[in-house]
C-alpha cells in the first residue's frame, strides 16, 4: 500500500521526506493534469460492462493509469478521521469498473499491496470482474450500474444494485482501520433482495466469527469525481460521481 504521510517542516532536509509523493487534500481541487488523466482513466475503462469485458491487455493499462492517479495524488491518511476532509466522501458513488488488483504480465511498479491484515477479515482473492461482493454475497455488475453510499452522519455505507430479482441492498456500518488510515472497516449487518429481508445471515457469520467486520476498502485516490479503491479479496474499484460519467 501506498498511502500519504505528512511531510516534514520546511526546515527539514530529510531525503526520506523530501522524496515522499505529493499528497491530494481533500476538497482543494484538483490540477488540469489529474483531471486529464481521469478523464483518459474513464475513457479507457467505457465499454467494458464494468470490467466483465477487459481483455488482460485492458486490465494492464487501466492499472497503469490508476498507479499514476494513485501515486501522483495520495489522499491525506486523515481523510476518513477529519470531519471536513471526509466530507469528499459522503453521498452517492456510481461503480464503473471493478477487475483484480494483481493480474499477470504486469511490472512490478504497477503492482499494489496491502500493508496490513484485519483481524477476522479474509484476504482470499476473489478475481472479480464485472461484479461485486458486499460481505461474500456477488453480484453481477456488468449490465446494471451499482450505487455505494458513504452517509458520514450514521457512520454506515450501503451497496445498491438491480438485479433480475429485484434490488440487492447492502450495508452496515464502517469504522478507520487502527492499522491503515485510509481504510474503511466495514461490518455489514443488513442484506436484502428485493422484498426478502436475510440479514440474519450476517448475524449468524458474525455468532460464529465473533464479529461483524465483514471486509474493508481502502481509498487510494479520490477527487470530486473519481474515487478509486482496494478491497481486502484483491479488487480494484473504480467510482464516479457521475452515473453517467463511463458509457
Amino acid at each position: 500500500l501506498l498511502f500519504c504521510q505528512l511531510l516534514g517542516t520546511a526546515h527539514s532536509f530529510n531525503l526520506g521526506t523530501i522524496f515522499k509523493p505529493p499528497t491530494f487534500q481533500a476538497g482543494a481541487g484538483k490540477s488540469n493534469n489529474l483531471a486529464n488523466e481521469e478523464a483518459v482513466l474513464l475513457q479507457q475503462i467505457s465499454g467494458t460492462a464494468n470490467g466483465k469485458n477487459a481483455d488482460i491487455e485492458t486490465q494492464a493499462r487501466v492499472l497503469s493509469l490508476v498507479r499514476k492517479l494513485e501515486t501522483s495524488a495520495q489522499p491525506s491518511p486523515s481523510l476518513l478521521s477529519d470531519p471536513k476532509e471526509a466530507k469528499i466522501l459522503d453521498g452517492d458513488w456510481f461503480l464503473q469498473y471493478t477487475a483484480p488488483s494483481d493480474i499477470e504480465n504486469v511490472d512490478a511498479d504497477e503492482k499494489w499491496t496491502a500493508t496490513a491484515d484485519e483481524a477476522k477479515i479474509t484476504t482470499s482473492k476473489a478475481g472479480l470482474q464485472g461484479a461485486v461482493s458486499g460481505g461474500g454475497i456477488p453480484v453481477d455488475a456488468s449490465n446494471n450500474v451499482a450505487k455505494q453510499t458513504f452517509d458520514l452522519e450514521s457512520q454506515r455505507v450501503t451497496n445498491e444494485i438491480k438485479t433480475g430479482l429485484g434490488l440487492v441492498i447492502v450495508g452496515g456500518p464502517f469504522r478507520q482501520s487502527p492499522n491503515v488510515p485510509l481504510r474503511a472497516v466495514v461490518g455489514f449487518d443488513t442484506a436484502k433482495v428485493g422484498p426478502l429481508d436475510i440479514s440474519f445471515l450476517f448475524d449468524i457469520r458474525a455468532k460464529i466469527k465473533g464479529s461483524y467486520d465483514s471486509g474493508w476498502v481502502e481509498t487510494t485516490y479520490v477527487s470530486d469525481s473519481v474515487r478509486i479503491g482496494r478491497g481486502n479479496k484483491g479488487s480494484m474499484f473504480i467510482l464516479t460521481r457521475d452515473r453517467d460519467a463511463v458509457n
